[in-house]
């Protein structure tokens, strides 16, 4: 696959725009908040956060096409840009800083790029396909990632965003099992569980429920790292209903457990 520099360096501007535009917003007293038909919250600066995106890569990147999390699919093609204009919008409102903007360049079903970008936490991590995944505050000063070797799920850290889903996908019980194997649990939440098991600081992380925009930006980064992304029945990437990332080692015991 050809080499995806100059789509990476056009993310990290999207990011840019991006980290700009939330900040200019985070914690604000008069930020205006609105409730989506799916009864989740939706801010202004989503909103305007992906409109910027849209407008930017209609000028930069005119045959491509866009998937929003706001306002759906526009355009055609093979390549397409996916977005969470901010992953974590609950915390966004109520000043939690883990929240990020997820964005990602799919070709097919196959992401070749991904930026997650963290600004109240002072963090970005990226990659794209065959580069490995980095992490830092620009492409020029940075780190890369790199998954654990734990091999037991007993001597494993596990984190969440929820326990509510598991329950309607008929996993409750498997579920419970595995947080009671593993070592360690703890709910860091959304994109961080992900980004945490892509530094190895976590060895797995699993959602029994998510959209495309929240996993492919996530997806690059871990199998990048040297870890393995899939939905709970298997199935490999984040075009599934749903995710378990792992550093690897532990992805088919996890599996296993949650059949």
């Amino acid at each position: 696959m050809p080499s995806h520099t100059d789509d990476l360096r056009l993310a990290h501007i999207l990011a840019d725009d991006a980290d700009s535009t939330t900040m200019d917003r985070y914690k604000a007293l008069d930020l205006h908040v609105a409730t989506k038909p799916d009864l989740t919250p939706v801010s202004e600066s989503d909103q305007k956060v992906e409109d910027v995106m849209r407008k930017t890569l209609a000028r930069a990147r005119p045959r491509d096409a866009f998937v929003g999390e706001e306002d759906g699919t526009s355009g055609w093609g093979v390549r397409r840009w996916v977005v969470d204009p901010i992953d974590g919008t609950k915390n966004y409102i109520r000043g939690v800083p883990v929240w990020a903007t997820l964005i990602s360049l799919m070709i097919e079903d196959q992401v070749v790029v991904g930026v997650v970008s963290a600004p109240a936490l002072g963090k970005r991590w990226w990659a794209s396909y065959g580069d490995g995944a980095w992490t830092g505050r620009a492409l020029h000063s940075s780190q890369p990632c790199r998954v654990s070797d734990v091999s037991k799920i007993e001597d494993a850290s596990l984190s969440y965003a929820s326990l509510k889903g598991w329950e309607k996908l008929g996993k409750k019980n498997q579920w419970a099992d595995l947080l009671d194997a593993c070592w360690r649990t703890r709910a860091y939440g959304d994109f961080w569980s992900y980004m945490l098991v892509a530094e190895g600081a976590v060895d797995i992380a699993a959602e029994p429920e998510l959209n495309l925009y929240d996993m492919a930006a996530l997806a690059i980064i871990v199998e990048e790292a040297g870890g393995r992304f899939t939905s709970v029945d298997g199935a490999p990437g984040p075009n599934g209903p749903n995710a378990v990332a792992t550093n690897g080692r532990l992805h088919d015991e996890v599996l296993q457990r949650l059949e």
